[in-house]
């Protein structure tokens, strides 16, 4: 379980304020990619987001283009965790493929506000906050396997050193 921030935001988020278009073709480091997430939506975020936030949004959080910066800088500026009323599937895709964890739940999205606090409990599938004990479906053990290694690509080189030995 870990302790974040809300940062919320509303419905259609698409991948173009989430990391800005005219930095797609450009090379950077997840560093810099993370002092551009949201930076169009909300300039405070970048500056202000902690280790462990959460980003909670309404319905069809990443749809648009399917780049994977908008995944990545997000990861890379530290947040645990993106929570919507639904997602674009190719963004869902994308994040899990990077290691940050989607959590589909209308009632905590609806609930939560910027600057909440919450703990999430990935295995069991709760949010919890002074505002209630929120259920998403939990993450099956593949999926929580490929967040806790960081990626797809940690968690099959581990599979595969484990099956070497």
């Amino acid at each position: 379980m870990s302790r974040g921030a809300v940062w919320k935001y509303g419905d259609d988020v698409n991948t173009d304020v989430i990391f800005p278009g005219r930095y797609t073709y450009q090379i950077m480091a997840p560093e810099e990619m993370a002092r551009h997430a949201l930076e169009d939506l909300d300039p405070a975020f970048a500056k202000g987001v902690k280790p462990g936030d959460v980003v909670v949004a309404g319905k069809n959080f990443g749809c648009g283009s399917s780049r994977e910066q908008a995944a990545a800088c997000l990861k890379a500026a530290g947040v645990q965790a993106v929570v919507a009323k639904s997602f674009a599937r190719i963004y869902f895709r994308n994040a899990i493929n990077l290691g940050l964890a989607v959590l589909q739940s209308e009632e905590a999205a609806g609930a939560l506000d910027t600057g909440d606090a919450v703990d999430l409990d990935l295995a069991r599938g709760e949010i919890r906050s002074a505002k209630g004990t929120f259920r998403f479906l939990p993450l099956p053990a593949s999926v929580l396997g490929i967040i806790e290694a960081g990626g797809l690509i940690e968690y099959t080189k581990k599979r595969l050193e484990r099956e070497q030995e």
